[in-house]
């Protein structure tokens, strides 16, 4: 085989697998029309409205710019087709297209707070992360054999399984690698309760909440820690994320720490001390009396008899200071009904938006 040849098959190769021409400069059209910081405030705004919808007017609040530059801007997102408009008496009506929700939300949920992490943390990680441990079998062993300890409903042989899967699972997000032991038995242990709760059918025992978002580094954490604040040992409270991220948000991370756990205590029935993102798990979903999801609902099973709600509320990871306050103050305003409605003298939630 000549050198020309050579060269030219992993080209071919490499095309056949590529996006294709025409496909590739539609999406760069779309993705033009997004790469505008104005442009992605305006999409997170009409995203995150509660009704779904927004008017020029509400944009220019928000972005303190005239009205005709927002048109402008809304006019290059419906060119692309991501927005469609509505005419209602003397108002236009701005939503994301339907064909386009699902990717909006990736963009905004997942991407976006991604991007701001890296770009936050580039200065950090050209110094280094700490090491982790080489060999984590023991540390791990150790843990497990803890845990088999204390919780005798559990076989032993699955505290082993949930160590090894919980310290693969926190491993896979990233972040300090020297925390990971640590965390990982923390969140073990809440895997094992949750498990255990799940396959108890009494009904006198404390109503537990479910906090839910793409990253557990923001909404769902900040929402954990107000139920906890407000209900403190009445309510057990957890949180989890579709895709964690590698830590809690530093927009947020301020808030939490100065709601901390009310008793000091770190337990099991509280929410997690420190606070760290963590995956979904099937047994914190069965464990749970009300389920709270922000973006992510269609990853939760629906079970039944357990409440589901979806809040439609901002990712703080990508509000300004005053947007995060904003999201704090409709996540408190949030919390308090959810705690109204629960029945913590019983320990059940009302039946109250059941599905």
């Amino acid at each position: 085989m000549s050198i020309q040849d050579d060269a030219a098959g992993p080209v071919t190769s490499a095309a056949a697998h590529a996006i294709g021409a025409d496909a590739a400069a539609d999406l760069a059209a779309t993705l033009k029309a997004i790469a505008d910081p104005l442009r992605l405030r305006m999409l997170s705004a009409i995203a995150t409205s509660p009704t779904g919808e927004t008017t020029a007017g509400d944009l220019a609040t928000l972005t303190a710019v005239s009205q005709p530059t927002v048109s402008h801007h809304l006019k290059v997102l419906r060119e692309v087709g991501l927005l469609t408009a509505d005419r209602r008496g003397t108002w236009v009506w701005y939503r994301i297209a339907p064909a386009y929700r699902g990717a909006v939300t990736t963009l905004l949920d997942r991407f976006a707070p991604a991007a701001v992490e890296v770009h936050g943390a580039h200065a950090e990680a050209s110094r280094g992360e700490p090491a982790g441990l080489d060999n984590v079998d023991p540390a791990l062993d150790r843990i497990a054999a803890s845990l088999a300890e204390r919780f005798t409903a559990t076989p032993e042989r699955e505290c082993y399984r949930v160590v090894r899967e919980s310290y693969a699972a926190l491993a896979r997000r990233g972040g300090n690698a020297a925390h990971l032991v640590p965390l990982t038995e923390q969140f073990a242990r809440q895997r094992i309760v949750d498990a255990e709760r799940a396959q108890t059918a009494d009904r006198a025992r404390k109503p537990q909440v479910l906090f839910v978002c793409v990253a557990n580094a923001g909404r769902s954490q900040l929402a954990a820690a107000l139920l906890q604040h407000y209900a403190g040992d009445r309510v057990v409270v957890r949180s989890a994320g579709s895709a964690p991220a590698s830590d809690v948000h530093a927009a947020v991370r301020g808030l939490l720490d100065g709601l901390g756990d009310p008793a000091g205590t770190g337990a099991v029935g509280s929410v997690d001390a420190p606070f760290y993102p963590k995956p979904l798990t099937d047994d914190a979903v069965r464990a749970a009396d009300v389920v709270v999801t922000m973006g992510c609902g269609d990853v939760c099973p629906v079970l039944p008899d357990t409440r589901y709600e979806d809040w439609t509320v901002g990712d703080p990871a990508l509000a300004s200071p005053a947007g995060v306050a904003a999201i704090r103050d409709e996540l408190d305003r949030r919390v308090r009904g959810l705690l109204a409605s629960l029945d913590v003298a019983a320990g059940n939630p009302t039946s109250e938006g059941t599905r």
